[in-house]
């Protein structure tokens, strides 16, 4: 289903117009398009949310379940490999493991071969919460990309990933 869409002023534009009024030599393109998008950064983020927390999760618990749910079988990683793909520091994925163990959902386990290494692994419940939750993500995110157009919802991943390439490549740079 497309959304309804009309050229009313939105709360972007609103903006703009104001610093645009107050400020006309700044070149104001881009703060609309960026207003917006944190917009539905926030709003779609407590989409997401609510479904997490039906599940007794937050998006970090949801994260870490996830990043060993999606390996597959046996469903375990070293906390330190799990913290580099999810991005996060050690201490914050020992505080998620320490919840989710607490919990029942994880179990910290010897690395076959290495008495030194850890692994930390789905237990049978960590799996059944982490399929359930899973399930209702992907239905709720595929909802609010109902919004768009099968084209429009290319146009706007494709435009993403330019963008976010672009800044990666930015980041990377040597400074000029």
């Amino acid at each position: 289903m497309a959304a309804r869409f009309d050229d009313t002023p939105d709360f972007a534009d609103v903006a703009v117009a104001h610093w645009q009024r107050e400020r006309p030599d700044l070149d104001l393109r881009a703060m609309g398009t960026l207003a917006r998008f944190a917009r539905l950064h926030l709003v779609g983020g407590r989409h997401v949310d609510a479904v997490f927390a039906a599940h007794g999760l937050d998006r970090g618990e949801f994260d870490v379940l996830a990043g060993l749910r999606r390996t597959g079988t046996p469903y375990q990683l070293s906390p330190s490999h799990l913290a580099d793909i999810l991005l996060i520091t050690r201490a914050g994925m020992t505080k998620r493991i320490d919840r989710l163990e607490r919990r029942g959902l994880v179990a910290r386990r010897t690395a076959p071969g290495d008495r030194r290494g850890l692994l930390v692994g789905l237990t049978p419940d960590g799996l059944a919460v982490i399929d359930a939750a899973v399930t209702d993500h992907a239905r709720n995110e595929s909802t609010l990309l109902d919004l768009l157009t099968e084209d429009e919802a290319q146009a706007f991943d494709a435009i993403l990933r330019k963008l976010l390439a672009g800044l990666a490549d930015r980041a990377a740079a040597p400074p000029s």
